[in-house]
C-alpha cells in the first residue's frame, strides 16, 4: 500500500529463492482494538467526515459549526462516535515476503475505529474480507472477525462517563430553542421510526447502572482468497473464547498451527486443517481452470437480481466509475470481488478500494476510474449521499437492490439471451434471479423449498423435490418474464431441471458442508457461462493483434505510441448490434493490458496464466467453429463446459489431497494462556514470533517443481512476484499511464493528499494527450491513408465511442477538486455559472440581441454578396443547446454542447474563455483542482485545439430531429442586369436526412433565414422561378446557405441563366454544394479562389454561351476524365456505409460521370452557325426520333439493340414530359443519372455510336465515332453494373420510371 511495503517485497525477493514467499496458509494473525494505555482518542477524520453527513442531515446544519472545530460531534452521543482504534497485537511480528502495513490493516480491519455499546445493544459479531492492494498491484487478502468485549478498564468507563456529562450539557443548550418537542423530534424522523432526540436521551451511559462493551477484531492475513475457510478458523476461534468450556489446546497452539504448520494448497489440489472445533477444507483450482474465487455469487445475485448485475458487470467492463453503498463490509467485497472474477480473462486495472475507510472520503473526488465501496450507516438514505461527480458513475445501493446508471449506457452483447442463461443456471438451484427483494413472496417459497430440498435430499433422492420446486418456479414472476423473452431464443423452460443434490446421485462423500459445496458448484456454473461470453466474442481475436516488429524493450518504451490491436478490422467483422458495446470496451485500459500481455508473452512458458486458460478455450472454440461456423454471427451460444469445471471440484472434494499437521501443545511458560471467557486472551508472542526451525510439511508435501510452477503463478491469483517479473508489471504499470493505481491507506497529511492530487493532474493531463491523439489518428485515418484511400472518414460507432470517452473525461476533469456539488454534470453546472455572471454583468446587452440569427433582411443594391459571419459566442451555443427540448438531463446538455463545440471547432477556444474567468475558477474549485493547475490547463486546451484540423459531424449526425435555422444568401451577377428581374423565385434546400420543400424567396430579397428539421450535411439547392413579368432572366452566381447552430456553410455554383430563350432555357436547376472549410476564408473565398468542387456549370457555360471558346480536350484527356469519375463512384461503395461522403457529388458535382460524358458527346460535335446554340439533349431527341420511326416500319436488327433503343425512347419521353421547367443540360443530367441507376448508360453508348445521326451531327475525329475509343468506354461504364446506385430525390423528381 505504502510506497515503501511495495519496495521491501521487491527486495526480498532477490535474496534466496527459498525466503521468497513459502507457500503458508496465512502470514500473520492480528488484534485490533482498544489501546488502554493511550485511552479514547476521536477519530478525527471520520468524526469530521460524519459530522458534515449529520449536519446535512440536520435543517440548518450550520448551528453546530462551532464544536466541529474540535472535529468531535457533538451531535452524536459519545456512543455513537468513532474513536481511534490500534492494532494491538501481529504475529509474528514482520514477514519478509509481506511486509506488514500497520496503517492499512488498522483501517481496514476496523474501517469506521472502535465502536462502543452497553448491555441494551445487540452485539452480534461481525465477519468481513478486505483487500490490500501495492503499488505494484499484487494483492493480500485480509479477513477479521469484529465482536464486543466488556470494558474493564475503568479510566476507560469515566471518560465515557465525562463525555455522556458534557454531550448532555452542550446538548441542553442547542435544543432551548423555542421548539416544542414534537418538532424536535420531527426533525430526524426517519431513524427506524424513533426519533433520535429521543435515543439521545435514553441512548446514554450510566456508569452505575450500565456495562460498557467495545468491539475488537481478530484478523487473519493472508496471500491467497480462501474466503469460507478463514471464516470458520476465525468464528471457531472466537467460539473457543465465548464458549463456557475452555477450547481443547490453548489458542496459541491454533494460530501457530495455522501460522506455520498450515500450507497453501498447492494449484488442482485441495487441504484440511483442523479448526478448533472442527475440520476446516478448501480447494485451489488448478492451472487450466479459472482463477481462484471463494465469495458466493449467490449473495450477488439475491442482493442484486442478475438484470442489475449484468448492467454493474457492463459498466465495470467500460470503466466506469463504479461505488457500491451499503452498511455491510462484507456485502461491498462480496459484489466487488463477484464483478471483478466475473470479467475474465480481463483485469480490472483501475483504482480498487471496496471498502473505503471513513477518513478517505475524499477519495471519491478521484478524476479516474475506480471501484471502491463506501459504508452508509443505513439511516440516510440515496438523497444525502454528495457524491464529487455522477456524470459518468454507476451507483449501487446494494441493501436497496437498487442500481443507478451512466446515461447511455451501451448494452451488453446479447444481453436478453445471456441473462436468460444465467436465469437457466439459478432457477436450477431455485434461486429467483430476479433478486432476494425483501417483498417478494415467491422469494420466501423459495428459500423455504430450498430447505426441504436438502432434507429429501437426505432421503437419498426423493423425487418429490424437483417436482415441487416445478410448481414453485411455474408461479415465479420473473419466469413469465423471461417464457416472453425466450419464445425469441427457442429455449423451452419445459426442459428446465432443477438440481437434486449431487450427493444422493452420486455415492461420492463431500469432504465440505452440503452448502459450501452448493456455494462452489453455482459459483462455477455462473462463472463458465461470464467467461464463455468472452470466449465466444473474442474467439479470432488473436489474428488482431499487431505484433511490434522491433524488440520488447524498445516496444515497452515506445508503448503509448503504438497500436496493439486492429480495432477497425475486428471491428467490422463484428454484428451491427455489438458494436455500440465492443466500440468502446476496445478503448478500455483492462483489455489494452490484456493484448499488451499477449505480445509480452508469445511462448507458451511465460505466460501470464490467465491468458493460457483463455487461449486454450479460444482454441477449442475455434475447433468447433471450424466445423460449425456460427462465428461473427449474432446467434448466441450456450456455455459447455460446465460439467467439466464442476467435476474438477468435485474430485477436489471429494478426496482431500493433503491434510496438514494437526495443533500440537507449544512449549510454552507455565500458568500463561490461561482461559478467561468472554475475553480474548493476550497471547503468549514468545511461542507465536518464529516458526519450527525445519518445515518438515514443505519437503513433505511440496515437490520442488509445484513450488517453482506456484511463484510463476502467482501474480494472477494475486499472490507477490519474484522479482523480475515485479521489475516488469511496475514498469508496465507506470508505462500505461494509470499514475495512480491505490490510494495509500496511511494517516493522511496533508501533504500526502497533496500529492496524490498532484498525481491525478498529471495523470488528466497524460489521458487527454493519449486521448486527443488516438481521436486524431482515427480521424485522419493513418491506417487507411497509406493503403491509399484519401480522404478516410471514421464510422459513425466508433467516433461516437471516441467522443463519448472525451465528453467523459471532460466530466472527470471539470469534477476533480469541486468546491461545490450542482447537478449531476460538473462542466454543465459551471457552464451555467458563467452564463450566469455574464448576464449579470452590464455588457451583456450585446449578448442579448437576437439579431444573430434574423440577419437585416439584405436588399440587392447592398455592395459586397458575402453573408455576415457567425459571431463566435460560448453563451450563443449553449442557448441552442437549452432550446432542444430532447435533451432533459444536465449530463445530455454537456455532452450536446461538447459536441457542438468540437463541430464548430471551438471546443478549446469556449472553455479557454470559460476558464478565463478566473474569479469563478476560484470561487467553484479547491487550491489543488486540475482546472486552478495553470500550465497543465494551458497543455490541455492546447491538446484539444489539434482536433481543428480534422471535420467532425458529431452534433449533426447525432441529433437528427431537432429544428435548425438555416440562413440563405442567392448572388446573382452584377454585370447582367439581375436588378430588372420580375420573377417569383423559390428554392428548394436537400440534405442527407431531408428536404426542405419549395420555399418561396420574397421578391426582391437575396438573404432570408428560415427554421426546418435538421437536413444533415446539405447536398443540393434546387433553385428556379415562375418566368412571371417582363424580364424573367436571371443570372445566378452561386447560393450559400449556413446552418445557424453549427456555422456549417454550403456553396453551391451556378454561373448559368434561368429564363426561357436563354442559356438553355431552364427555369430552374440543381446545384450540388460543398461544405466551405473554415469559418475565417469563407469572405475571401467568393471573390478570390474557385471552390474545390465546383457545381459542373463552369464548363458548360463556356459550351452554351459561346460555343467558340470552349476548352479543346483531346481524346486522352476525355478517357481520363471518366476513368476519374467512375473510379470515384467505385471508390465511394467499396468504403463501408457509414463513411461514404455524397453520391450526388460525385455524379453531378465537378469532375463528375455527367461532366464527364457531357465531354464525350462535346467531342468533335458540329458547331452550328452564327448564334443558334445546339445542345447534346437536341442530338440525343434526334436519336429518340430516329429509333422511334425505326421500330414503327419495323426495320429492327435483333432483339437486343431493340430492347436497349425502346428503353432509352422511354427515358427520353419520359424526361422531356416531366412538369418541372428544366433546361437542356438540366434533362441530359437526369439522364446520365437515371442511366447510372439502372445499369443502362454502356447499352445507351453502343446503341448512339451506331446511329446515323451520329454521322450528320459529328465530325470524323469525334470520340463517339472511334469504334476502339467507343469500346473502352463501354468497359469503363460496365463497372459501375455491380452496384447499387440510390439517387438523392431532387435530382429524379417529376419522373416516374
Amino acid at each position: 500500500m505504502s510506497g515503501g511495503s511495495g519496495g521491501g517485497g521487491g527486495g526480498s525477493g532477490s535474496s534466496s529463492s527459498s525466503s521468497s514467499a513459502p507457500g503458508r496458509f496465512a502470514d500473520y494473525f492480528v488484534i485490533c482494538g482498544l489501546d488502554t494505555e493511550t485511552g479514547l482518542e476521536p477519530d478525527e477524520l471520520s468524526a469530521l467526515c460524519q459530522y458534515i453527513q449529520a449536519s446535512k442531515a440536520q435543517d440548518g446544519g450550520g448551528r453546530f459549526i462551532s464544536s466541529s472545530a474540535e472535529g468531535e460531534n457533538f451531535e452524536q452521543t459519545p456512543l455513537r462516535r468513532t474513536f481511534k482504534s490500534k492494532v494491538l497485537a501481529r504475529y509474528p511480528e514482520n514477514v519478509e515476503w509481506n511486509p506488514f502495513d500497520q496503517d492499512a490493516v488498522g483501517m481496514l480491519c476496523m474501517p469506521k475505529g472502535l465502536s462502543f455499546k452497553t448491555q441494551t445493544d445487540a452485539r452480534e459479531p461481525q465477519f468481513h474480507s478486505f483487500i490490500i492492494t501495492r503499488e505494484d498491484g499484487s494483492r493480500t487478502f485480509g479477513f477479521s472477525l469484529t465482536f464486543y468485549e466488556e470494558v474493564t478498564s475503568k479510566q476507560i468507563c469515566s471518560a465515557m462517563q465525562t463525555l455522556y456529562h458534557m454531550h448532555n450539557a452542550e446538548y441542553d443548550i442547542l435544543h432551548t430553542t423555542p421548539t416544542n418537542d414534537k418538532d424536535n423530534c420531527s426533525t430526524i424522523e426517519d431513524c427506524n421510526g424513533t426519533s433520535v432526540s429521543k435515543l439521545q436521551r435514553f441512548n446514554s451511559y450510566d456508569i452505575s447502572r450500565d456495562t460498557l462493551y467495545v468491539s475488537k477484531c481478530i484478523c487473519l492475513i493472508t496471500p491467497m482468497s480462501f474466503m469460507k475457510a478463514c471464516r470458520k478458523v476465525l468464528e471457531q476461534l472466537h467460539r473457543a473464547v465465548t464458549s463456557p468450556q475452555p477450547p481443547p489446546l490453548p489458542l496459541e497452539s491454533f494460530i501457530y498451527n495455522l501460522l506455520y504448520e498450515v500450507p497453501l494448497p498447492p494449484a488442482g489440489r485441495s487441504l484440511k486443517f483442523s479448526g478448533v472445533y472442527g475440520p476446516v477444507t478448501c480447494q485451489r483450482p488448478s492451472t487450466n481452470e479459472l482463477p481462484l474465487f471463494d465469495f458466493p455469487i449467490k449473495e450477488v445475485v439475491e442482493l442484486l437480481g442478475v438484470e442489475n448485475m449484468v448492467q454493474l458487470f457492463t459498466c465495470a467492463l467500460l470503466e466506469f466509475q463504479i461505488l457500491l453503498y451499503s452498511q455491510h463490509y462484507q456485502r461491498l467485497m462480496t459484489v466487488a470481488e463477484t464483478i471483478t472474477a466475473l470479467m475474465f480473462p480481463f483485469q480490472w486495472q483501475h483504482v480498487y478500494v471496496p471498502i473505503l475507510p471513513a477518513s478517505l472520503l475524499h477519495f471519491l473526488d478521484a478524476p479516474v476510474p475506480y471501484l471502491m465501496g463506501l459504508h452508509s450507516n443505513g439511516l440516510d438514505d440515496r438523497s444525502k449521499l454528495e457524491l464529487p461527480q455522477e456524470a459518468n458513475l454507476c451507483f449501487v445501493d446494494i441493501d436497496n437492490h437498487y442500481v443507478e446508471l451512466p446515461e447511455d449506457l451501451p448494452q451488453f452483447p446479447n444481453k436478453l439471451e445471456f441473462i436468460q442463461e444465467v436465469s437457466e443456471v439459478l432457477m436450477a438451484f431455485a434461486i429467483p434471479p430476479e433478486g432476494n427483494l425483501h417483498c417478494s413472496e415467491s422469494a420466501s417459497k423459495m428459500k423455504s423449498l430450498r430447505t426441504c430440498d436438502i432434507v429429501s435430499d437426505k432421503r437419498n433422492g426423493n423425487i418429490g423435490s424437483p417436482i415441487n420446486s416445478y410448481k414453485l418456479l411455474k408461479e415465479n414472476e420473473t419466469i413469465a418474464r423471461l417464457q416472453a423473452l425466450v419464445k425469441r431464443t427457442g429455449v423451452s423452460l419445459e426442459k428446465l431441471e432443477v438440481r437434486e443434490e449431487t450427493g444422493s446421485k452420486k455415492d461420492l462423500k463431500m469432504q465440505c458442508d452440503e452448502e459450501e459445496f452448493r456455494d462452489y458448484q453455482l459459483n462455477i456454473h455462473v462463472r463458465e457461462v461470464f467467461a464463455n461470453r468472452f470466449t465466444q466474442m473474442f474467439a479470432d481475436y488473436e489474428v488482431f493483434v499487431i505484433q511490434p516488429s522491433q524488440d520488447k524493450e524498445s516496444w515497452f518504451t515506445n508503448r503509448e505510441q503504438m497500436q496493439n490491436f486492429d480495432k477497425a478490422s475486428f471491428l467490422s467483422d463484428q454484428p451491427e448490434p455489438y458494436l455500440p458495446f465492443l466500440s468502446r470496451f476496445l478503448e478500455t485500459q483492462m483489455f489494452a493490458s490484456f493484448i499488451d500481455n499477449k505480445i509480452m508473452c508469445h511462448d507458451d512458458d511465460d505466460k501470464d496464466p490467465i491468458l493460457r486458460v483463455f487461449d486454450s478455450r479460444v482454441d477449442k472454440i475455434r475447433l468447433l467453429n471450424v466445423r460449425t461456423p456460427t462465428l461473427r454471427t449474432s446467434m448466441y451460444q450456450k456455455c459447455t463446459t460446465i460439467d467439466e469445471a464442476e467435476k474438477a471440484i468435485e474430485l477436489r472434494l471429494a478426496k482431500i489431497d493433503h491434510t496438514a499437521v494437526h495443533p500440537h501443545l507449544l512449549d510454552m511458560k507455565i500458568g500463561q494462556g490461561k482461559y478467561e471467557p468472554g475475553f480474548f486472551p493476550k497471547l503468549q508472542s514468545d511461542v507465536l514470533s518464529t516458526g519450527p526451525a525445519s518445515n518438515k510439511w514443505t519437503k513433505r508435501n511440496a515437490p520442488a517443481q509445484w513450488r517453482r510452477k506456484d511463484r510463476q503463478k502467482q501474480h494472477t491469483e494475486h499472490l507477490r512476484l519474484d522479482n523480475d517479473q515485479r521489475e516488469k508489471y511496475i514498469q508496465e504499470a507506470r508505462n500505461l499511464g494509470s499514475t495512480i493505481r491505490q490510494p495509500k491507506l496511511s494517516n493522511l497529511s496533508p501533504s500526502v493528499i497533496a500529492q496524490t492530487n498532484w498525481k491525478f493532474v498529471e495523470g488528466l493531463l497524460k489521458e487527454c494527450r493519449n486521448k486527443t491523439k488516438r481521436m486524431l489518428v482515427e480521424k485522419m485515418g493513418r491506417e487507411a491513408v497509406e493503403l491509399g484511400h484519401g480522404e478516410v472518414n471514421i464510422t459513425g460507432v466508433e467516433e461516437n465511442t471516441l467522443i463519448a470517452s472525451l465528453c467523459d473525461l471532460l466530466e472527470r476533469i471539470w469534477s476533480h477538486g469541486l468546491q461545490v456539488k450542482q447537478g449531476k454534470s460538473a462542466l454543465w453546472s459551471h457552464l451555467l455559472h458563467y452564463q450566469e455572471n455574464r448576464q449579470r454583468k452590464p455588457t451583456s446587452g450585446s449578448f442579448s440581441t437576437s439579431g444573430i440569427l434574423l440577419d437585416s433582411e439584405r436588399r440587392k443594391s447592398d455592395a459586397s454578396p458575402a453573408m455576415s459571419p457567425l459571431r463566435v459566442s460560448l453563451i450563443q451555443d449553449m442557448r441552442h443547446i437549452q432550446n432542444i427540448s430532447e435533451i432533459k438531463t444536465d449530463v445530455g446538455k454537456a455532452r450536446a454542447w461538447v459536441r457542438l463545440s468540437m463541430e464548430k471547432k471551438l471546443l478549446s477556444r469556449h472553455l479557454k474563455h470559460l476558464l478565463s474567468d478566473h474569479e469563478l475558477t476560484k470561487k467553484l474549485y479547491k487550491r489543488y483542482a486540475f482546472l486552478r493547475c495553470d500550465d497543465e490547463k494551458e497543455q490541455f486546451l492546447y491538446h484539444l485545439l489539434s482536433f481543428n484540423a480534422v471535420d467532425y459531424f458529431c452534433f449533426t449526425n447525432v441529433f437528427t430531429t431537432i429544428l435548425i435555422p438555416y440562413h440563405i444568401l442567392i448572388v446573382p451577377s452584377k454585370k447582367l442586369g439581375g436588378s430588372m428581374f420580375t420573377a417569383n423565385p423559390w428554392i428548394c434546400i436537400s440534405g442527407e436526412l431531408g428536404e426542405t420543400g419549395v420555399l418561396q424567396i420574397p421578391r426582391n430579397t437575396l438573404e432570408m433565414t428560415f427554421e426546418c428539421q435538421n437536413l444533415g450535411k446539405l447536398t443540393t439547392v434546387q433553385i428556379g422561378h415562375d418566368n412571371s413579368g417582363l424580364y424573367a432572366k436571371w443570372l445566378v452566381e452561386y447560393v450559400m446557405v449556413r446552418n445557424e447552430v453549427t456555422g456549417h456553410t454550403y456553396k453551391f455554383p451556378c454561373g448559368r441563366w434561368l429564363g426561357k430563350g436563354m442559356d438553355d432555357g431552364s427555369l430552374e436547376r440543381i446545384l450540388v454544394g460543398e461544405l466551405l472549410t473554415s469559418h475565417t476564408e469563407v469572405d475571401e473565398r467568393q471573390c478570390r479562389t474557385p471552390p474545390l468542387q465546383q457545381s459542373p456549370s463552369m464548363i458548360r457555360r463556356f459550351v452554351t454561351i459561346s460555343p467558340n471558346n470552349k476548352p479543346k480536350l483531346n481524346t486522352g484527356q476525355i478517357q481520363e476524365s471518366i476513368g476519374e469519375a467512375v473510379n470515384g463512384i467505385v471508390k465511394h461503395f467499396h468504403k463501408p456505409e457509414k463513411e461514404r461522403g455524397s453520391l450526388t457529388l460525385l455524379l453531378c458535382g465537378e469532375g463528375g460521370l455527367v461532366s464527364a460524358l457531357e465531354q464525350v458527346f462535346q467531342h468533335g460535335f458540329k458547331s452550328p452557325r452564327l448564334f443558334k446554340n445546339v445542345f447534346i439533349w437536341d442530338f440525343l431527341e434526334k436519336a429518340q426520333g430516329y429509333y422511334e420511326a425505326l421500330d414503327q416500319n419495323e426495320l429492327v436488327p435483333e432483339e437486343n439493340w431493340q430492347t436497349r433503343a425502346r428503353s432509352f425512347c422511354r427515358f427520353v419521353t419520359a424526361i422531356n414530359n416531366t412538369p418541372r421547367n428544366i433546361g437542356k443540360d438540366g434533362k441530359f443530367q437526369m439522364l446520365v443519372c437515371l442511366g447510372a441507376r439502372d445499369h443502362l448508360l454502356h447499352h445507351w453508348i453502343a446503341l448512339l455510336a451506331d446511329c446515323s445521326i451520329t454521322a450528320q451531327m459529328y465530325e470524323d475525329i469525334a470520340l463517339i465515332k472511334d469504334h476502339t475509343l467507343v469500346n473502352s468506354l463501354i468497359r469503363v461504364l460496365q463497372t459501375l453494373q455491380e452496384f447499387n446506385i440510390t439517387l438523392e430525390a431532387s435530382l429524379v423528381k417529376g419522373i416516374d420510371i
